[in-house]
């Protein structure tokens, strides 16, 4: 997974490839998954996911990341990899495919958009305040 680092660190750069990679063991035993497409001997996008089962949705395919190197983008490579979620959504008896976005994220949107998923919520979240 250390080859899928470059690409993670465009989407997450607070992580470095220690912590990318011991969050990757930690979420792979829980059944995370990340799967990716090479271009000319690297890895040019990466996708993790998982399956949730929640209140709202019953059983869901979830991507956490999608990410493409910036000089490989607009070659057709999230399509490829949500292509592939998509089908092991219906492969795994998934009622839906679910992902969060970036409000800034405009060019991703409009990828999801062409590639069938519908805008539906707002995420929320809500960090503690630091112990002292």
């Amino acid at each position: 997974m250390r080859r899928c680092f470059p690409a993670y660190r465009v989407l997450r750069p607070h992580l470095d490839e220690e912590e990318f990679v011991g969050r990757w063991r930690e979420q792979a035993a829980t059944g995370f998954e990340i799967v990716f497409v090479e271009r000319d001997g690297e890895v040019a996008a990466a996708m993790g996911f998982r399956e949730l089962t929640t209140m709202a949705w019953g059983r869901i395919l979830y991507i956490d990341d999608l990410i493409a190197l910036p000089e490989h983008r607009g070659h057709g490579l999230g399509a490829l990899l949500l292509r592939y979620a998509q089908a092991q959504t219906v492969e795994r008896g998934c009622a839906e495919l679910h992902l969060d976005t970036g409000y800034a994220r405009h060019d991703a949107h409009r990828s999801y958009l062409r590639n069938g998923f519908d805008m539906e919520c707002h995420h929320m979240s809500w960090t503690p305040p630091a112990r002292g």
